[in-house]
């Protein structure tokens, strides 16, 4: 990746907010607070790591209004605006675009794609990728090497699947059939497909099952890590994000504006509210209809009942000891 050289005032021009300090400090690199030097912008987010703007050799720092003072203070440069995170991801999407060549539109040469399938002019098709009869890729959409858009699928504009992933694949269905000894499954044909929307990002090695009958969907704006499994039949509401690891059973239905940690787990044919946010490892095991943070696997609850609950827990083993003697004075005479 080339290096890039650019004034402070160039950033700032560009991306917008109140900048204090010298406009023509040369910033060469984003990087984090405690491993900054003077040629370094980085970003403070989170007021619980605000001591680290005393200690940070950071050339300028992009902080919130309230850390406005403190950011002064220290006698570096600095940009002030409402949301320093979100500055922080439009300064990478800025600054990517002048150090990264662009993918280049078009099908790689490796790749096999049906005749019948249609894919947008200006969309980019790498490496040993397969794209299946009758799919769509968008406009400006980006399959990187090796995914596998399967047939009859289709995916909207603007988005980026990482390498290996698998969208189309069959779902998991089987019809069990009682023989002498056992059972022996009967596989049921997936004649759905996989729909999915404008603006959505796939992790790497990620799946998703086409539909039974029904398509599977994922609406606009959806966001989904690495190593998760979507099964038949699933939705997912628009602007959803899904960390690793994630598995998502058949038919279930997961709304918008939801939150899902690594490594939890959906069961089949549930239904989450929009704005329903899930804690890693959790295990979901009923529907949940109330927005708010859910968390456990004992089973789950409202997040607030369930670190009471865990807590208690954590006592059991005293509590029982502590009810073994009361007990035990009790039958003595």
């Amino acid at each position: 990746m080339p290096p890039l050289d650019v004034a402070l005032r160039d950033i700032a021009g560009q991306l917008g907010g109140e900048l204090i300090g010298d406009a023509g400090l040369r910033i060469r690199r984003i990087g984090p607070l405690e491993t900054a030097d003077p040629s370094t912008i980085a970003f403070l987010a989170n007021p619980r790591y605000a001591s680290q703007l005393q200690t940070t050799a950071a050339g300028c720092v992009i902080v919130a209004p309230g850390m406005r003072d403190a950011a002064g203070a220290r006698g570096g440069a600095a940009i002030v605006t409402p949301d320093p995170y979100h500055y922080f991801a439009r300064l990478t999407q800025w600054w990517a675009a002048r150090v990264r060549p662009p993918p280049a539109p078009g099908v790689h040469p490796s790749a096999v794609v049906d005749p019948t399938a249609e894919i947008a002019p200006d969309a980019s098709i790498g490496a040993f990728c397969f794209v299946g009869a009758g799919a769509r890729v968008g406009a400006g959409t980006r399959l990187a090497p090796r995914v596998t858009l399967g047939e009859g699928c289709s995916i909207g504009a603007r988005g980026i699947v990482h390498g290996g992933v698998v969208i189309g694949a069959d779902g998991f269905g089987f019809a069990p059939v009682r023989e002498d000894g056992g059972l022996r499954y009967e596989k049921i044909e997936q004649l759905g497909a996989v729909r999915i929307g404008d603006d959505v990002e796939i992790g790497a090695n990620t799946c998703i099952d086409r539909g039974a009958l029904e398509d599977t969907v994922i609406e606009d704006g959806v966001k989904l890590d690495n190593l998760i499994q979507i099964g038949h039949n699933v939705r997912i509401g628009r602007h959803t994000a899904m960390a690793g690891c994630v598995g998502i059973a058949g038919s279930a239905t997961i709304g918008a504006y939801c939150t899902v940690g690594g490594g939890a787990i959906v069961l089949g044919h549930l239904m989450l509210a929009d704005h329903v946010h899930i804690s890693a490892a959790s295990v979901v095991m009923r529907s949940i209809r109330q927005p708010g943070q859910y968390s456990g696997v004992f089973p789950i609850d409202d997040n607030a009942a369930w670190e009471k609950n865990a807590a208690t827990l954590r006592q059991l083993h005293t509590l029982r000891e502590r009810i073994r003697a009361l007990e035990k004075n009790e039958r003595q005479p």
